[in-house]
């Protein structure tokens, strides 16, 4: 896995983030076709987004969005705030249980631009930012996008070569991962191709991993945990109440979702019920009201329990910012 320690468009974010997320390590762990847009940011990832619509991601390439991509200005600096997009971008958090990381959304904030798709594959690129501290990313340094093109329901993502050197499968399948969330979080992109130095692959890697025609959601599960929260995103806010989004894949497709205030105490608690379980993939979508006397650091957390002795198992956990209700 590499890091990267710069990023140009942060979303602010305060500095306890990365205490609070440290202090997170340890509760949980002793909790044990033609051309087309990309459409509207959403929401929620596993349905089409109900939420007020984000500027359309066009085609492009990177001549078409380099200044709002690189961060230099496309206007003249004024007074008033520049516009800004929020986007996601798939990282990895490691498990402080010791397991394997899993893939986690974050938020970024870049410069108004209709070409949406290419300024989050290039925030992915770059890397975990300083304000995301303890994420990780398995896509190699100095890995650069050629340019996107969206025909029909699918994203041709052409990249530098760099993309798939170094690592095995398990580091082929993480980038790919990231890659393949991080493209479809736009509900009118349901795969991704992949083509590098401008040259469709049909696998990368020394041990072959198989790209073909195209690679959805479905297809990248592998990097998600068992309970996969793609909303609110790691370090996001949280209204109140909050809605709490994502796939499941647990015993009777059953688990718990918890708000913690930045006390690490209890202010909410609610039972999940996934579309599917028990060897599936199912969708949930469950609002959590809480009551927190003033803003702050708290934390989202999400488990299953053993159908053994009832014990707390696949617990994971991330900071997010919550609010008083309105």
């Amino acid at each position: 896995m590499t890091t990267s320690s710069t990023r140009r468009h942060a979303r602010p974010l305060s500095r306890r983030v990365a205490a609070l997320f440290a202090g997170l390590v340890g509760l949980v762990a002793a909790c044990s076709g033609s051309v087309g847009v990309a459409g509207p940011v959403p929401t929620s990832p596993t349905a089409a987004p109900s939420a007020s619509p984000a500027p359309s991601p066009s085609t492009s390439s990177p001549a078409a969005s380099g200044a709002a991509a690189s961060g230099a200005p496309t206007t003249a600096p004024s007074a008033s705030p520049a516009a800004t997009t929020a986007i996601r971008v798939y990282l990895f958090q490691p498990d402080p249980a010791g397991g394997d990381a899993h893939l986690v959304p974050v938020t970024r904030t870049v410069p108004s631009t209709r070409a949406v798709a290419t300024a989050a594959v290039r925030e992915l690129l770059a890397g975990p930012a300083p304000d995301e501290a303890g994420l990780l990313t398995m896509i190699p340094a100095g890995s650069q996008l050629l340019g996107i093109t969206i025909d029909g329901s699918v994203a041709t993502v052409d990249l530098t070569g760099t993309f798939e050197s170094g690592g095995g499968s398990a580091s082929m399948l993480g980038r790919l991962a990231q890659l393949v969330y991080t493209a479809t979080q736009f509900p009118t992109v349901d795969a991704v191709r992949l083509r590098l130095d401008g040259k469709p692959v049909d696998s990368i890697g020394g041990e072959g991993v198989i790209v073909g025609a195209g690679v959805g959601r479905m297809a990248a599960t592998g990097s998600l945990p068992p309970i996969f929260v793609d909303g609110p995103t790691w370090g996001g806010a949280l209204p109140n109440p909050g809605r709490v989004t994502g796939l499941a894949n647990v015993f009777e497709a059953q688990f718990t979702v918890q708000v913690l205030d930045s006390q690490g105490r209890v202010l909410a608690e609610a039972p999940v019920h996934a579309t599917c379980g028990t060897g599936c993939w199912g969708t949930f979508d469950v609002t959590i009201p809480y009551r927190v006397a003033s803003a702050q650091l708290g934390t989202l957390r999400v488990f299953d329990t053993s159908p053994k002795d009832g014990t707390p198992i696949d617990v994971r956990g991330y900071p997010i910012e919550l609010t008083p209700a309105g």
